[in-house]
């Protein structure tokens, strides 16, 4: 796996030092942390496994923090445009009204959510309730739901603003949000033909 390059090196409200360092280190580093998890799984003790504590146990706890690590960051990265922001579109606007009773409602609920996670926001598609949700988690591999679709997923971690905002969350929340690709994220929906499942 190799780590998928950044279509920017700057945006409005987001520094090419805070990108760079984000992208190229930190999230660069889990592309790399998951590549060597997955060559020691192929050598692991099976025989030894426990769930108090074994090599194998402990690689394969680590990979879904990495693997999440990678594809959370993938996801951010990508929802993000130089001529993003403004209102949702589309269908997932559409969906966005049905499911949150309005635009204005969706949006408070995600800044919201932003303040009070620790990690990370995610507006994901339920396949089962065939509606959109806001999900947060407060590390890569604690509060993601089974059988949903990631659509527009913000980082709140401190590493993904300190360098432009030290502590102002509220601040970079702000600046994100007048990032977000709403074409990118419609073209999620209609990657996995989500409209499909809508209930």
């Amino acid at each position: 796996m190799d780590p998928k390059p950044l279509k920017y090196t700057s945006l409005e409200g987001l520094s090419e030092k805070q990108l760079k360092e984000h992208h190229d280190v930190l999230y660069a580093g889990y592309v790399k942390k998951t590549n060597e998890i997955r060559e020691a799984l192929k050598t692991a003790d099976t025989a030894g496994a426990n769930a108090t504590y074994s090599q194998l146990g402990e690689l394969k706890r680590e990979e879904t923090f990495a693997l999440n690590g990678v594809k959370l960051h993938e996801g951010y990265f990508d929802n993000m445009a130089a001529d993003g922001g403004g209102e949702p579109t589309g269908a997932i606007r559409q969906w966005i009204e049905e499911d949150f009773g309005s635009v204005a409602k969706f949006l408070d609920d995600f800044r919201a959510t932003g303040m009070a996670a620790r990690g990370w926001v995610i507006l994901a598609f339920d396949l089962d309730e065939g509606k959109l949700r806001t999900y947060l988690c407060d590390s890569h591999n604690q509060g993601g739901v089974w059988n949903s679709v990631a659509l527009l997923i913000m980082d709140v971690y401190e590493h993904a603003y300190f360098i432009d905002y030290a502590t102002g969350r509220k601040a970079y929340i702000e600046a994100f949000m007048k990032l977000i690709d709403w074409d990118e994220v419609n073209s999620i929906a209609e990657k996995f033909n989500l409209g499909q499942y809508r209930k």
